[in-house]
């Protein structure tokens, strides 16, 4: 079931179009993201998603329904969360900065106190409570952030980068705490991400957006192992990519005729002739100085190691 619907969105300012959507479902219960290059159109379309930019033409569907009206703008704004890149707090404590949200709906005093615990104890920061916001480091300012978010109650969340400006440790923990949260209380997120690995550790689904547009949308494994163009491949970080032609296909195993030489690949089943790409990830090859006699490998080839530089933890061989 979809709880957000975009059809037919045009975004214009300044009499140019940043976003045209022809469609994009998000699903209840699961957690989008939107991925693409610097100035894709990912923040345009949270938060026009959010309500907080009328776009020029389209329409957005909440629960099926229009949001066409003042009375249900309305109704899904206060149904959605929406958590902008750098946390915006008031020069208060931790506690009256999770509180804010419930304030203004007139909660209860009971009910604020029961919701701002809870969301501080979720996001690890209880401790942090009579802290004054101004006081606080990056990750515990970005806690602060979310655990208001979260204290309301959202049936959605939108998450523009939430991540940028972590240190590697932070960022970590908080992704791990942060899905841990989105499992448990069933609620639909959809955040603009910029890091591969948050990307993979996060999402169930994913969206892949260039110059505005959508250009593949589909599960995190689909997008991640059989990308639709050489750009979405590139960009999920697919470094080697084969242009070809397929010789044999069946049952999802074909022969790609690759430079003179055959290649085994798995993939949707293509007809013999057709043009295709063969994406190959770094993580599936392995390297040795021998032909081993008994391998598992569907395709060996002769290389040459041209360069190894090192990459964190990593090296990356560059073959030729």
């Amino acid at each position: 079931m979809n709880i957000i619907t975009v059809q037919n969105l045009i975004v214009r300012r300044g009499g140019a179009t940043v976003l045209d959507i022809k469609e994009l479902n998000v699903a209840q219960g699961r957690i989008l993201a939107l991925i693409g290059p610097n100035g894709a159109g990912k923040s345009t379309l949270l938060i026009t998603m959010a309500g907080l930019l009328k776009p020029s033409q389209g329409k957005i569907y909440y629960h099926g329904k229009p949001v066409d009206s003042s009375a249900s703008r309305s109704h899904m704004r206060r149904s959605v969360s929406v958590v902008f890149q750098e946390p915006l707090l008031l020069h208060t404590s931790v506690y009256k900065n999770v509180a804010l949200g419930l304030k203004f709906r007139h909660l209860t005093g009971s009910e604020i106190k029961k919701r701002v615990d809870q969301s501080l104890d979720y996001f690890g920061i209880s401790s942090l409570a009579a802290r004054s916001a101004k006081t606080l480091s990056g990750g515990e300012a970005k806690r602060v952030s979310l655990a208001r978010a979260f204290a309301l109650k959202p049936e959605v969340i939108l998450m523009d980068e939430a991540f940028n400006s972590l240190d590697p440790p932070t960022r970590e923990t908080l992704i791990d705490d942060l899905r841990h949260i989105l499992e448990e209380t069933k609620i639909t997120a959809v955040m603009a991400l910029h890091d591969r690995e948050e990307t993979l550790r996060l999402a169930q689904d994913i969206t892949v957006m260039a110059q505005g547009k959508i250009v593949q949308s589909g599960t995190t494994a689909r997008i991640f192992n059989e990308p639709d163009s050489e750009f979405v491949a590139s960009f999920v970080g697919t470094e080697t990519i084969l242009e070809g032609t397929v010789k044999s296909s069946n049952a999802g195993l074909m022969e790609i005729l690759v430079a003179g030489k055959i290649i085994t690949a798995v993939g949707n089943d293509y007809l013999p002739g057709q043009n295709v790409y063969c994406c190959i990830r770094p993580e599936n090859i392995t390297v040795s100085s021998e032909i081993p006699e008994k391998t598992s490998a569907r395709n060996v080839f002769k290389a040459r190691i041209q360069k190894i530089v090192r990459q964190a933890f990593f090296y990356k061989m560059i073959l030729d």
